[in-house]
């Protein structure tokens, strides 16, 4: 894990990893162990669940400290941005076309 930064309403993960495992694997583990931890600490009342689905990016290594920089701004960066704001800019910063009805719902 290189660098991880959570608001209220999601989370930003970097990490390096093998590419013998897929996306989904990795993304099903962290999501079923962090779930695990919560509700065994019970962080929060009621039992902690995480949305369906996550977003996936890569970056050349090249970027991996302009990442790191970002994530560790979240708070500041939220001040002006909500989070389906910046996701729906980063599907089209990637070219990734998308149905509007499975982006992540807010929190309610």
């Amino acid at each position: 894990m290189l660098q991880i930064n959570s608001m209220p309403d999601h989370i930003h993960i970097l990490i390096g990893y093998n590419p013998n495992q897929s996306v989904a694997s990795l993304l099903q583990l962290v999501k079923s162990e962090s779930t695990k931890w919560i509700n065994e600490q019970r962080f929060v009342p009621g039992r902690f669940a995480w949305q369906e689905g996550y977003g996936a990016f890569s970056y050349s290594k090249s970027q991996v400290q302009e990442v790191i920089r970002y994530i560790q701004l979240q708070e500041e960066h939220h001040k002006k941005t909500t989070f389906r704001e910046e996701y729906r800019a980063f599907l089209n910063a990637f070219e990734i076309e998308f149905d509007e009805r499975f982006i992540f719902k807010e929190l309610v």
